[in-house]
């Protein structure tokens, strides 16, 4: 009986994983929203200060929840029959749930860069945290763009 369950939550793992990974955005500095496509920006310049390498939690929605619930429900639906197969379709779902939510989190969490930025005009401080590019590394001492547009600011050299 292990072996069957194994094999059904191996074929819904890859379709989980692709919805899961769809509800993923970027937040690197070079991405913009179609919304935010030739639109005026505003721009300042600015020198780096610090840079630090932080992690970006990944999203929460109830899209992990619901399909690992389904998953789960369905795995556990094929253990026993009667009440024993109810029992295990609930608490299928209840862990197929909490192993979704947790999965959508974990598949979308990234790697951010945190940069502390002395502004040049103004000479203050502002600190931006955005997804990290490994096309576009920031050291201290860097010249940069700081660009804001619909409240969106990201940062680039």
């Amino acid at each position: 009986m292990e072996v069957l369950i194994l094999k059904i939550n191996r074929a819904y793992l890859v379709p989980l994983l692709l919805i899961l990974s769809g509800c993923q955005s970027n937040l690197s500095g070079s991405t913009y929203s179609r919304d935010e496509a030739r639109a005026v920006q505003q721009v300042q310049y600015g020198v780096v200060e610090d840079v630090r390498l932080v992690q970006i939690e990944g999203t929460k929605t109830p899209i992990g929840s619901v399909t690992g619930a389904a998953v789960g429900g369905i795995a556990g639906s094929t253990i026993g029959g009667g009440k024993g197969a109810a029992i295990a379709t609930v608490l299928g779902a209840v862990v197929g749930g909490m192993a979704g939510s947790a999965a959508e989190e974990a598949i979308t969490r990234t790697q951010g860069v945190e940069l502390v930025i002395r502004l040049e005009q103004s000479g203050g401080l502002l600190a931006i945290v955005q997804e990290f590019d490994p096309a576009e590394v920031f050291h201290a001492g860097d010249r940069i763009r700081v660009m804001t547009v619909s409240g969106t600011t990201r940062v680039a050299q």
